[in-house]
């Protein structure tokens, strides 16, 4: 009876923080999602904004379009198309947001029951985050997020094949959730499961493509846009190549620099898990692989912090750690903050946060995420050889 009670206190919490959200995101459907007024009121999101410029008003199918295409993987695109039969004329901006902020808060509780079933005693940091709720509704990444964290449930319960399910259609939702591949790996080598290794790889392959290649046959380039997008994308906001930029230190050749330092990451981190004296569970260091692919990337956009945070939840193995879990939360609602206020001034408005104040608020926001990530590794090993 006490479980009961809790669970739908938890329950009642995520609802009234995706409320919070849905509130700061009304201003904007009230003012039919105008530029910059999105901007000053932090309130912008892609749902309404592709509604109309990826013809899904007219209800076009996704990746009918060789440049036009919707930028996302398939399950979002066919997703958003299928969604988009069911709005009027009528107000059909708002329909078609409204719609989709039922869809997202549905799969954020989701979510936090997930966070919840593996790391009962912090979840409700997750829902709580002031950077989730600021961010829950930009976009479509926690359609993702549901399916990845379902993956890593059934990993560590040792079903594998419903874990590889759920990740190839994680991967398929949005496609960074493929580094999640490599602790996957390494825990399956450290526990001598090569053969078991092989069969996870190929079921997630096989649902990723048969959910990908009907789609690539008949609509290759439009299908291939995102991955086009993604690889010609040069230094974008929130990066810290971007960053950079706007310091005046500007880098040649970002893109070999952000590759070879993102695979040296990755070789160091393998290097790191192969090390440790106990096999870690894949909860424990799915966080780290998405903030090396997301801090050095080209791009850093405020929704990430949906997949960071349940990540970063379930990694916890201290309560000492939640005191820099919130130091690196901090930072988050502040980049969010300044980005908004950066592109206010960007698109014209009379005031905003300068270039330079921009600039080091992406540059705090790493500190956070490496100093919390830095705490982590460090705990996680000292753990591993203990007795």
């Amino acid at each position: 009876m006490l479980t009961k009670s809790v669970s739908r206190s938890f329950a009642v919490v995520v609802l009234l923080c995706a409320l919070i959200s849905f509130l700061k995101f009304n201003h904007c459907r009230g003012n039919d999602f105008t530029s910059p007024d999105n901007y000053v009121h932090a309130c912008y999101t892609d749902i309404p904004a592709l509604f109309s410029e990826r013809g899904l008003d007219t209800n076009i199918f996704p990746y009918a379009s060789k440049t036009n295409s919707i930028e996302y993987p398939p399950v979002i695109g066919i997703g958003n198309w299928l969604i988009s039969f069911l709005i009027s004329t009528d107000s059909s901006y708002k329909a078609f947001f409204d719609i989709n902020a039922v869809i997202i808060i549905l799969l954020f509780l989701i979510s936090a029951l997930l966070v919840r079933r593996i790391k009962p005693e912090y979840s409700y940091l997750f829902p709580a985050a002031p950077a989730v709720i600021a961010s829950l509704l930009i976009n479509w990444d926690i359609w993702a997020v549901v399916a990845a964290l379902l993956a890593i449930y059934y990993f560590d319960q040792s079903k594998y094949e419903q874990s590889a399910i759920a990740l190839g259609i994680s991967i398929a939702t949005k496609f960074f959730p493929v580094v999640l591949l490599l602790p996957i790996a390494v825990i399956f080598y450290r526990s001598g499961q090569v053969k078991q290794l092989y069969k996870y790889i190929l079921t997630c392959s096989l649902f990723w493509s048969s959910i990908n290649l009907p789609i690539a046959l008949l609509y290759f380039d439009g299908w291939w846009r995102f991955f086009k997008l993604n690889l010609e994308r040069g230094e974008d906001f929130g990066s810290i190549w971007y960053a950079l930029s706007l310091l005046d230190f500007p880098l040649p050749n970002t893109n070999l620099i952000y590759i070879i330092l993102s695979v040296i990451l990755f070789v160091l981190f393998t290097k790191f898990l192969l090390q440790l004296k106990k096999t870690p569970t894949l909860a424990q260091v799915a966080l780290f692989v998405v903030v090396i692919f997301t801090t050095f990337s080209k791009v850093y956009s405020p929704q990430y912090i949906l997949w960071l945070t349940p990540l970063a939840v379930i990694a916890l193995q201290s309560s000492k750690q939640q005191i820099s879990f919130w130091f690196w939360q901090a930072t988050e609602i502040i980049y969010h903050l300044a980005i908004w206020q950066y592109l206010a001034l960007y698109a014209g408005v009379e005031f905003g946060l300068p270039a330079g104040g921009y600039a080091l608020a992406t540059l705090l926001r790493v500190v956070g995420v490496s100093s919390f990530s830095y705490q982590l590794l460090r705990d996680l090993a000292v753990k591993s050889t203990a007795k």
